[in-house]
């Protein structure tokens, strides 16, 4: 999947890296998803991000004991108009287990599948590429 085969007004789930590289302008990681990102911020894609993403983003800050930059991290996305957090529930949980059990997937990652399905997301959008076996969402990588 290519990031202009998804149509406007779609939602789009989005894992930890990506956001990292948004957030730390990366050079060289952030271009192929930049478009997307892009897309969000116009307000033409709505992006998702599982609750398990939130802690992994805000873990690098708060590593480095900076607890205004996880803070500004923290409010930029929970507070934005184009950003849905996705509350891990019970519902929720019991997809993941069954994403994991199918695909042999660590739970962050398992929970994130879950997530882009339980948010009817059009693509899971990832540097990971654990993902390409998954067949329940279209995935991402970045990678050509």
């Amino acid at each position: 999947m290519q990031p202009s085969e998804i149509p406007d007004g779609a939602w789009v789930t989005v894992d930890t890296a990506p956001i990292v590289y948004l957030m730390e302008d990366h050079p060289t990681l952030l271009p192929p998803f930049l478009s997307i990102f892009e897309r969000i911020e116009a307000g033409t894609l709505k992006g998702v991000i599982a609750s398990v993403t939130l802690a992994e983003f805000l873990c690098g800050p708060l590593r480095d004991t900076d607890e205004i930059l996880a803070g500004r991290y923290y409010q930029a996305l929970v507070n934005s108009h184009n950003w849905h957090i996705q509350a891990l529930d019970a519902p929720l949980s019991f997809s993941a287990a069954r994403i994991r059990a199918r695909y042999g997937l660590k739970l962050p990652d398992a929970i994130q599948v879950a997530t882009a399905i339980h948010s009817q997301s059009s693509a899971l959008i990832t540097h990971d590429r654990d993902f390409a076996q998954v067949r329940e969402i279209p995935v991402y990588t970045g990678v050509v």
